[in-house]
């Protein structure tokens, strides 16, 4: 089985789906291709480009190289009707003749090229689902289904998104919430829409298994400035507003100040970072790749994501901390057992959650559950299998077809072999 994902970007270094299902699917002897364009990740966001801009290693358009066992294509992008395209992608797909195409979203050009050129390449289409409600603006209003905002939703998204499920086996949506999304603003249809999480690479992270790693938890407290008796509270990602982890500093800072022994830990960058370095016990570190980002986690107490949902909780919790989310995050089995909530931009409240967690051994119980959790139902491995079962059923169908026309070219080759060209029987 060939099996190309299609994803806008690729960023080396970073634990995303196209970083690490095609790691894993490769484990599982799949031939995985990944073809991405050479756009830089975040590149829609001024900010968020800004903030990744030290980290980011450029990708040139033609390049091809082999990464944990799967191959990553770099095609150049182009803009039509005001969005990005892949240039080149019907050749690059003919050239590798998939027998799966997987892409991450339902909608965008990618989507409806991969729908269009099934057509003439024939391979199985699947689709995914990430966009949170909330990161999904018009899923928060209360907008009339004949407003301009909605009629526009339709023109762009809702249309072609049902055009393209049209011939796609599935659409997995990451939660239930962004299943609600593809449903009612994407045009997939419930009957294609199957929830699957986003997964955890357990061989990166994992909680302190051993005297080795206890170790490195102690190097990695005693560089950072932490002593062994501070409850660290770990951020990663950008220092976005929307992502607002300026609140979770100005909670640390506040705790601290009635004498409590609160630290926080804060690994990237972002236009809060200033305001962030100003709060009482607070350290920022920059961006690191992904393999070096368990040793981070592990050396912290608590994870805290004070806004926008992050699939750093994954890692974070599978890394044996408890989480911190606000209380509108709809993904609820990401927190059940393993974490508690806020009430959303509360910093009172958020005080109030961290308190909750100051006792070391209710943070042993949560973090061992979490962690337990994440080995056995969102591990990439895991994952992997799930997505290949589903892509041989999808295959199923064609390959029985091919076997029987096997069968019937090989049974009229024999009954040629055995009539004469006049026709009439040997004897």
């Amino acid at each position: 089985m060939r099996v190309v994902l299609l994803s806008e970007t690729f960023t080396k270094g970073m634990g995303y789906l196209e970083n690490l299902l095609p790691k894993y699917l490769a484990r599982l002897g799949v031939e995985t291709h990944v073809v991405a364009t050479d756009l830089p990740c975040f590149y829609r966001q001024k900010a968020g480009s800004e903030a990744y801009r030290d980290f980011l290693e450029p990708l040139q358009p033609g390049s091809l190289e082999v990464r944990d066992g799967f191959t990553l294509h770099v095609l150049g992008h182009k803009r039509t009707l005001g969005h990005m395209r892949m240039v080149g992608l019907r050749q690059k797909l003919a050239s590798i003749r998939p027998d799966i195409v997987q892409t991450s979203t339902p909608i965008g050009w990618i989507a409806l090229d991969a729908a269009r050129l099934k057509a003439f390449l024939n391979y199985k289409l699947f689709t995914g689902s990430h966009h949170h409600v909330s990161v999904f603006a018009l899923a928060n209003k209360s907008e009339r289904l004949w407003s301009a905002e909605r009629l526009r939703c339709a023109a762009l998204r809702t249309i072609p998104g049902w055009m393209v499920s049209q011939v796609t086996e599935k659409c997995y949506a990451i939660t239930e919430d962004c299943a609600e999304v593809a449903s009612r603003f994407f045009g997939v249809p419930r009957s294609k829409l199957d929830t699957c999480p986003l997964g955890v690479d357990t061989e990166l992270f994992h909680a302190v298994v051993n005297t080795g790693e206890a170790a490195e938890r102690a190097a990695w407290r005693a560089r950072l400035g932490f002593e062994e008796s501070e409850i660290v509270c770990i951020y990663t990602g950008r220092f976005s507003a929307e992502k607002n982890p300026l609140l979770l500093a100005r909670a640390v800072a506040e705790l601290r100040r009635k004498g409590e022994p609160y630290a926080g830990l804060f690994v990237g960058n972002g236009e809060q970072a200033e305001e962030i370095r100003k709060c009482a016990g607070c350290i920022i570190h920059p961006f690191v790749k992904v393999e070096e980002l368990g040793a981070l986690y592990r050396s912290a107490d608590i994870g805290v994501w004070p806004a926008q949902e992050s699939l750093s909780m994954l890692d974070a919790t599978a890394c044996g901390l408890p989480v911190i989310a606000n209380d509108t995050m709809t993904a609820k089995e990401r927190l059940e057992g393993n974490g508690a909530t806020y009430r959303l931009s509360d910093q009172t409240d958020l005080e109030r959650a961290l308190f909750g967690l100051r006792d070391g051994e209710a943070r042993r119980v949560m973090g061992e559950c979490g962690a337990r959790k994440m080995a056995e139902e969102f591990s990439w491995d895991f994952i992997a299998r799930r997505r290949v079962r589903d892509y041989e059923a999808a295959l199923g169908s064609r390959r029985v077809g091919a076997q029987k026309q096997a069968a019937e070219n090989r049974m009229g080759k024999a009954g040629q072999a055995r009539v004469p060209a006049t026709g009439v029987e040997s004897k």
